[in-house]
């Protein structure tokens, strides 16, 4: 397939040559006087909304980069291209303004692209920079990648597709989350989501995203109360009861903040889900109201 892709850029090349040769049309055939000189090599700077077959990495090289059209499998797609200021010396690291500010931007370009929080669905955001040595070449973009993953839980992989992602979420998909069964331990760390048809008998749902102020990672117990408060606000408008202090008698909450890497990185979007501990449900307990929800009494 990268082959393929390659041929077409090729042939264009060839198409141009021949049709710059002959003598017909008054051109006199001399291929010295009558081009203009080709302009000085610049940086490399990789396009977006192309799609790419190797996994993502954080540093992308001219010597790696091998984009394929989105029809064909592919693990990556790139949904932006922007741009770092020129006066900065060397990449961003981790945890650093510039960076955090390129994963915000990527964050919003990426929303837009799907057609809602690309958290709604089994997606994965990464931003890949130049290398080094592109770096100091000139070389000022960060790359907004997207890619499929199996699950949203601990431990997903990506997911080779065919297709690009471009408005997957404007409508139902396969891709968007929804009603979910909790299996495993006693403890939020230990729970373990999977997706069900919400026709099947379930005791838990995505909600929504709720956006965490760009504080240090939760480690504390007093650091995570925030985040299920701010899930809870989502939950209440999901289903359509008031969030207020019987909201905690009506549903438990789970809440997946992203990893401490993509945390110091920027992404700040905490996935909410209700999760019933006194019965399950068939059907969504979206806008269900307080008949849908109510308050339990043991």
């Amino acid at each position: 397939m990268r082959r393929a892709w390659r041929a077409v850029v090729a042939a264009v090349a060839v198409g141009a040559l021949v049709g710059g040769c002959g003598t017909a049309g008054g051109v006199d055939g001399d291929l010295t006087d009558d081009w203009a000189a080709l302009p000085a090599p610049g940086p490399f700077t990789p396009a977006a909304e192309v799609c790419h077959e190797a996994d993502f990495t954080e540093t992308v090289t001219l010597a790696a980069y091998a984009p394929v059209d989105c029809a064909f499998p592919h693990r990556v797609e790139t949904v932006h291209v922007g741009s770092f200021p020129s006066a900065r010396p060397a990449p961003p690291p981790g945890g650093s303004t510039e960076l955090r500010g390129a994963f915000t931007d990527c964050d919003t370009r990426v929303t837009g692209y799907v057609g809602d929080d690309w958290r709604a669905g089994r997606l994965r955001l990464s931003v890949a920079l130049p290398t080094g040595p592109a770096w100091t070449a000139g070389s000022r973009w960060y790359r907004c990648d997207l890619s499929e993953v199996n699950t949203v839980e601990a431990g997903a992989t990506v997911v080779a597709r065919t297709g690009s992602l471009r408005d997957v979420l404007k409508s139902p998909s396969p891709l968007r989350l929804g009603c979910q069964q909790s299996r495993g331990g006693s403890t939020a760390g230990s729970l373990t989501l999977v997706p069900v048809e919400c026709g099947t008998r379930h005791d838990a749902e995505f909600v929504g995203v709720w956006r965490a102020p760009d504080r240090p990672y939760p480690t504390r117990n007093a650091d995570w109360a925030p985040l299920y408060d701010g899930c809870r606000t989502v939950l209440g408008r999901y289903v359509g009861v008031p969030d207020d202090p019987a909201l905690k008698l009506r549903s438990a909450v789970v809440v997946r903040p992203p990893g401490t890497g993509r945390w110091r990185v920027g992404d700040r979007g905490v996935r909410c889900y209700l999760r019933l501990s006194d019965r399950t449900v068939t059907g969504s307990l979206k806008g269900a109201g307080p008949a849908g929800l109510p308050v339990r009494t043991r």
